[in-house]
């Protein structure tokens, strides 16, 4: 089943049970899905999101949501924290296993070695072809400064 038909069935399930926070998160999730769906149309692409980029866009959810838990914990919202954290659950039910930090290594060594990357030059290289195979299941952010100690 595709990601796109999983996130439609649950959110059937979530209206059937009156699951206000778990309806109203795949009710965002839907309207992203749609929305980049509307914008490939306008790009002149005539198809529909793939479940990778469902994916990344899922992660880039996860991501916002993050950053919003922390402005307002600053703030001291901490009832608007649960809520994006509860968010986040919901949303990451849709994403692959995060890798932990051994197994990212391991992928890091492994593509290095695969592409034969030996210095700073060839980052970008090895990161393309990590965003390739692990879309969603790395924080890219935090892997960028471990590809870079690699290669120096």
């Amino acid at each position: 089943m595709s990601l796109r038909a999983r996130i439609s069935e649950d959110l059937k399930t979530a209206m059937k049970a009156k699951d206000t926070l778990r309806l109203s998160t795949l009710r965002l999730i839907n309207a992203a899905i749609k929305d980049r769906d509307i914008a490939l149309r306008g790009e002149g692409e005539d198809r529909e999101m793939t479940d990778e980029e469902i994916t990344a866009t899922l992660s880039r959810m996860v991501k916002q949501r993050q950053e919003s838990a922390r402005a307002y914990e600053e703030g001291g919202r901490l009832e608007l924290v649960e809520r994006e954290l509860a968010e986040i659950g919901v949303i990451e039910t849709y994403l692959p296993r995060q890798l932990s930090q051994d197994e990212v290594a391991v992928a890091i060594d492994s593509v290095v070695a695969e592409l034969e990357a030996g210095s700073i030059r060839d980052m970008g290289r090895v990161m393309n072809a990590l965003k390739a195979r692990y879309t969603g299941q790395m924080d890219f952010g935090a892997v960028g400064p471990m590809v870079k100690a690699r290669l120096t």
